[in-house]
């Protein structure tokens, strides 16, 4: 069960949002769904989706386990970075899914995870997504940390909640950015509108830090380091649209026509992850190799620009 104390940022906004915004893996419908259930109380009565409220309320949600499906092991090559009895770091690669959902039972990172790992995967999350403790979206490439176990998953958990863990992305953005370097501070939540994106101007968005630095300019794109402060979803997008430089290949946030054919989805790659061992107390930091689809098109754009 989780709790939530209602402050005076979220009085009078229905329940059902509300919860959405903190179940940020959970559909809007699903909330309403558990809600009408009775898995949701304020106050230690049941409420109905529209309920608004109110300062100080005290807001209980008992998730259903879920009727999930088996995921079966598949033998898909993975490209390690780390390994050891606790802990595998990995490479992951463009249109790769992390873990299993509606539409993607097969082919993940999980499934490729339980071929590789076996049993030996965290099992705090549950069935679906064994030994995830965060992830990248399918069409961002790089570097990702599994739990082989409960206490290292705890570890990184709480390493997440911290905002400890070092992440440094690099991508590709539309526009010159002018200045050397900079700092987005912007809260990002759902959207107010469309339940598939995320928006800096929504009400009750969650804190959100994302640093930048110019690696190299070419004219009309930038090549920039981002390193995250916090991890909202689709963060690094969604802060680098907020200034006007979206992400190239980014069609959800940028332009609905990409420039280069054949770009599939965003020029955003997870190149270093720092933590702090769960077993060892020491810090380990992996560095993911840039995709060859990301090699070719800075060289491509230094050609443009000669």
């Amino acid at each position: 069960m989780k709790e939530f104390s209602i402050d005076l940022n979220a009085e009078g906004q229905r329940i059902d949002l509300y919860l959405s915004e903190q179940f940020e893996d959970r559909s809007r419908s699903y909330i309403q769904k558990i809600i009408k259930d009775g898995y949701v109380k304020v106050n230690q009565k049941p409420v109905k989706s529209n309920y608004r409220l109110s300062f100080d309320d005290r807001v209980e949600v008992t998730l259903p386990e879920a009727k999930e499906p088996d995921i079966v092991p598949e033998n898909i090559p993975l490209d390690i970075l780390y390994e050891d009895q606790d802990i595998i770091m990995i490479n992951k690669p463009k249109q790769m899914v992390v873990h299993p959902a509606p539409g993607h039972y097969s082919g993940t990172l999980v499934n490729a995870l339980m071929y590789h790992c076996g049993n030996e995967l965290s099992g705090i999350n549950g069935c679906m997504r064994p030994g995830i403790v965060h992830r990248i979206d399918m069409d961002t490439t790089g570097s990702l940390v599994i739990c082989k176990n409960d206490k290292a998953h705890q570890s990184l958990s709480e390493q997440l909640k911290v905002h400890s863990i070092r992440r440094i992305y690099v991508a590709i953005v539309h526009g010159n950015i002018k200045e050397d370097s900079g700092t987005v501070n912007a809260p990002v939540g759902r959207h107010p509108t469309d339940r598939k994106k995320m928006s800096t101007h929504c009400k009750n968005g969650r804190e959100a830090i994302t640093h930048y630095k110019v690696l190299e300019r070419f004219g009309d794109y930038t090549y920039i380091q981002c390193e995250l402060e916090t991890g909202r979803t689709h963060q690094i997008r969604v802060h680098m649209a907020s200034i006007g430089h979206p992400l190239l290949g980014d069609e959800v946030y940028g332009p609905k026509k990409c420039p280069f054919k054949g770009l599939q989805g965003q020029t955003l790659h997870a190149r270093t992850l720092g933590i702090i061992h769960p077993s060892t107390g020491e810090y380990l930091e992996v560095n993911a190799p840039l995709p060859e689809y990301f090699i070719e098109l800075l060289d491509r754009l230094r050609n443009i620009c000669r």
